[in-house]
């Protein structure tokens, strides 16, 4: 699936609006002169503004990238991509890519 690689100063939010971050960065490979995230990265996510139960399912607190690069890959695994899919546990929603780079891949 081609689109652009995510790096660690990428915006990236859950559904709600909560910030999500990589928990482990790749240093191995630098776009716009920040570590790339690999599919196998968790995200942690904090200021998710969905309900805890009784009232939602929320809020969310980790993601993971589902998809990502498949001919590109770093340390033997795909990379996570501004079009890939992705899913935030416990609610089930997907990341939001709000910025990104434009280094590409495939």
């Amino acid at each position: 699936m081609p689109g652009a690689i995510l790096h660690v100063g990428a915006t990236v939010m859950c559904s709600h609006g909560g910030q999500a971050t990589p928990t482990v960065p790749n240093p191995r490979v630098m776009v716009s002169g920040q570590p790339t995230v690999l599919q196998t990265a968790p995200y942690a996510v904090a200021g998710c503004a969905m309900p805890p139960p009784t009232a939602g399912n929320g809020p969310c607190v980790t993601a993971q990238w589902m998809t990502g690069s498949v001919r590109v890959l770093s340390l033997g695994q795909p990379f996570a991509l501004q079009t890939g899919q992705s899913l935030c546990t416990p609610t089930g929603t997907p990341l939001i890519r709000v910025w990104f780079s434009r280094v590409l891949a495939t």
